[in-house]
């Protein structure tokens, strides 16, 4: 069975959006979750998340309450936002968190509205660990999520939620159409029009 990467941080709503719509790549193929700091990929590509801009923050919340509406998901903000998920993400890599565990994680944070730093024991106890301070304090739990986050970089991805689909990246809840397009069409993104674009230069950057 074919496999995809898929990058994800539990401070996104659209992660949690687009880990419920995967439902109908997960059934042609497998999808290996991959935790990663947002944070880090933002710093590399000089960006900013859709949080840090006051109107875009809102629109972002709103729009995610549409969605998940839409997807027939229950969805609630956390009363604070953007929290740090420094925590959170490395007992996903401790964990080697499955899909289950995901699901309860997301769901805790976004379908219960409960902020993962704050309540983070309680979180760790919705995932079945008592004591999850000494297990994300490990530093082999630490680096890996530094590698985890370089690993996605390295490949070119740019935010959360990525596919990572035969060296083509998938970003963002509104593509799972898209890349279930290039799993029945392999040369998809042979297609002159899709060529093409690789040659668009630069006209102005700004300073």
């Amino acid at each position: 069975m074919e496999t995809a990467r898929w990058y994800y941080d539990l401070i996104s709503p659209f992660a949690y959006l687009h880990f419920h719509s995967l439902l109908p790549l997960r059934e042609r193929m497998r999808i290996e979750p991959v935790p990663v700091l947002l944070a880090g990929m933002l710093k590399h590509w000089g960006t900013k998340g859709p949080a840090e801009t006051a109107p875009k923050r809102l629109h972002t919340y709103q729009y995610c309450v549409w969605q998940a509406g839409v997807q027939g998901l229950p969805f609630r903000m956390p009363p604070r936002h953007p929290f740090n998920p420094l925590a959170a993400q490395r007992l996903m890599v401790a964990l080697d968190a499955p899909e289950d565990a995901i699901g309860k994680a997301f769901g805790f944070i976004f379908g219960e509205g409960r902020d993962p730093e704050v309540e983070f024991d309680a979180l760790a106890e919705r995932l079945g660990v008592r004591e999850p301070a000494g297990l994300i304090g490990r530093p082999e739990v630490k680096q890996q999520l530094i590698a985890n986050t370089q690993e996605a970089i390295d490949a070119g991805v740019f935010g959360v939620p990525s596919l990572l689909l035969r060296g083509q990246v998938f970003w963002g809840n509104d593509t799972v159409a898209w890349a279930t397009r290039f799993l029945d069409e392999p040369g998809l993104f042979a297609r002159p029009e899709y060529t093409a674009v690789r040659a668009t230069g630069v006209g102005v950057v700004r300073a």
